[in-house]
């Protein structure tokens, strides 16, 4: 089994404020790529914060120019990132939740959210999921929070051979208990490494938890943040075993 280290972003998101949190983005990426990370996972919306409707009065064309720095620097790094923004669906009124997959390779993805939570769909239209990664000889399937409240959403990775389940979150702290509980359950039955990247604040009304966890194929947990805040969780797989950590990330105020 080869090497493979990937990282949760646990980050704060600026409301409304793209450039701002395309910044600190670039900052993310700029640390994971010096603790070796392959795959950095952002949280839910982590481009625009959980901001509902002036979320979505921000959504974009995967292709707009405005990510162009986040794809340059992940090109430029050798890491995929995988960074959350509403998106333009296919229907020119529709936005979907996305997550835009930016390659190490120059390549761009597209994941939208598929299972929506009671009062998106008022904002967002149901996605349609998007295609397996494969960052060296690892799958990963993707997940943008809701999504793995479904069981059959992550039963569908175990089915596409994936062994990882990378999953951008929104999670408060009263639901933090429950939701890990599942993610952690799915690592054990389904023998996938789960990966949970959760807000680090308050985002949209909502008190994020923090406490990004990563969990390996038999359910351990990895590695994950004591409470909220700025930081990585990373998780490192070497001849078969994990090993995990926890870095601080200095973000410019």
């Amino acid at each position: 089994m080869s090497t493979l280290t990937i990282a949760a972003a646990q980050s704060i998101s600026i409301a409304g404020d793209l450039a701002a949190n395309i910044q600190r983005h670039l900052c993310f990426i700029e640390v994971a790529a010096e603790q070796g990370v392959e795959l950095l996972v952002f949280p839910e919306l982590s481009l625009t914060g959980y901001e509902g409707e002036a979320a979505a009065a921000l959504a974009i064309d995967p292709h707009d120019a405005v990510i162009q720095p986040l794809r340059d620097l992940a090109r430029t790094l050798g890491i995929t990132a995988v960074v959350g923004m509403p998106i333009r669906a296919d229907k020119p009124t529709a936005v979907w939740i996305g997550a835009l997959v930016l390659g190490a390779n120059g390549s761009l993805g597209v994941y939208s959210k598929q299972h929506l939570h009671t009062g998106e769909e008022r904002i967002f239209a149901p996605g349609i999921g998007g295609a397996t990664l494969r960052i060296g000889d690892d799958k990963v399937a993707l997940a943008v929070c809701a999504d793995f409240n479904h069981a059959s959403h992550a039963a569908a990775a175990a089915d596409q051979s994936a062994n990882l389940y990378a999953a951008g979150v929104l999670i408060s702290e009263k639901g933090y208990e429950p939701d890990s509980a599942l993610l952690h359950g799915y690592a054990r039955h389904h023998s996938m490494a789960v990966l949970m990247a959760n807000h680090g604040g308050l985002t949209g009304g909502w008190q994020s938890a923090g406490r990004s966890a990563i969990w390996s194929e038999t359910g351990d947990l990895v590695a994950s943040a004591a409470g909220a805040g700025d930081c990585l969780v990373v998780a490192q797989r070497r001849d078969g075993e994990w090993s995990g950590r926890v870095v601080a990330v200095d973000l410019p105020r």
